[in-house]
């Protein structure tokens, strides 16, 4: 799988992103999974992507998957009680306002880096690595995807979809978008 360079944009009422990648809203139905574009700020805010979710209002499990710019990705699952997040590379926050989102809402710092030597920084998750546990991926295998370094952030997330049983859905709305 290439490297998804989709522009996320909304309705004319929302800004559109600067950022490439694409956020998706994932649904567990009954009858299987159902992959649907976020749209607007949801690359740029946290607060907006995980209201997209809520709004939802599925019966079976939601969570949204943000390719930001094919550097780093987040997902993002409500419930209840807040949402459970995780973050594929938290030197991202140091580039990108959504990451740096992320962190603060897991009450962790940003790291402190110059931004000109994040590049040659080792990236590590923070997070809910067992976010997708309950729907068949497991932590260990998540913190397999995370780790590694040599793929870029959509094919992780295709090997997150595949391992689930969406990929085709995914493939289907990214298709959609314009990939």
């Amino acid at each position: 799988m290439k490297p998804a360079t989709v522009a996320c944009m909304g309705s004319a009422a929302d800004h559109t992103s600067d950022i490439d990648g694409y956020a998706v809203a994932v649904v567990r139905e009954e009858t299987g999974w159902k992959v649907t574009p976020l749209s607007g700020g949801a690359l740029d805010s946290l607060q907006e992507a995980e209201q997209q979710l809520r709004e939802l209002r599925a019966a079976g499990a939601v969570f949204g998957l943000l390719n930001v710019d094919d550097e780093f990705f987040i997902v993002i699952r409500p419930s209840p009680s807040g949402a459970r997040l995780l973050l594929s590379d938290a030197t991202a926050a140091v580039d990108y306002d959504i990451a740096e989102d992320v962190l603060e809402r897991l009450h962790i710092d940003v790291p402190d880096l110059d931004p000109d030597d994040v590049d040659d920084v080792d990236p590590w998750e923070e997070g809910d690595v067992a976010v997708l546990a309950d729907l068949g991926l497991p932590d260990g295998v998540m913190s397999i995807i995370v780790g590694d370094t040599d793929l870029y952030a959509d094919e992780q997330l295709g090997m997150i979809a595949a391992r689930l049983g969406f990929a085709d859905e995914l493939s289907g709305v990214l298709d959609d978008l314009g990939d």
